[in-house]
């Protein structure tokens, strides 16, 4: 958690490719939809961790943003298309082999056809700083009922932690730009 907003994820809003309703999956402490909520967006976020939710509604309260967060499981969002985008910050690469396609086929279910989804994932380039995923797995998962428009490479700014440090080679609480994949797939 680095208290802000993914520069990538920033990006992505500044170059219009959020639209209508947003679903922010694995939000974590909420910054994504902090961010959207605050710029007039229709997004809620969504996590699996009761934890991470109460502190997602924290920091929105702490700096008055009415913000939308709810407690869901991502391998089961849902059964109705509603979203236009559907925003993925560091979850799709925690999933193995057996639960990425389950995960994706719930984005799938979620969201509208020709609606887009959007996937920052720690690249397997990177130093280990967590679970990484190669360009073959995203576009593995990325086939059927699915456009890719775009796979480039980018970074993901994180937080030095303890399981981390040792394979990265850095102290705790040492900021990184670790190497990420940002996807654009859209639902046909």
């Amino acid at each position: 958690m680095i208290g802000e907003p993914q520069p990538a994820v920033v990006e992505l809003e500044r170059a219009g490719l959020i639209r209508g309703k947003v679903l922010d999956v694995g939000c974590g402490t909420g910054e994504h939809t902090i961010l959207l909520s605050r710029l007039g967006y229709d997004v809620v976020g969504v996590d699996y961790s009761p934890h991470a939710i109460a502190q997602a509604r924290e920091n929105a309260s702490a700096r008055g943003v009415e913000a939308r967060f709810e407690v869901a499981d991502a391998m089961a969002l849902g059964t109705e298309p509603v979203y236009d985008t559907v925003l993925d910050s560091a979850l799709f690469h925690i999933f193995d082999d057996t639960d990425r396609p389950r995960y994706v086929r719930s984005v799938y279910s979620v969201c509208l056809p020709g609606g887009l989804v959007h996937v920052l994932a720690l690249s397997d380039k990177g130093r280990g700083f967590g679970p990484q995923v190669s360009e073959r797995e995203i576009r593995e998962s990325f086939g059927a009922g699915w456009t890719l428009e775009a796979l480039e490479e980018t970074t993901y700014r994180g937080v030095v932690q303890e399981a981390h440090a040792e394979a990265i080679g850095l102290p705790v609480g040492t900021r990184v730009d670790e190497p990420a994949w940002l996807v654009r797939a859209r639902r046909l």
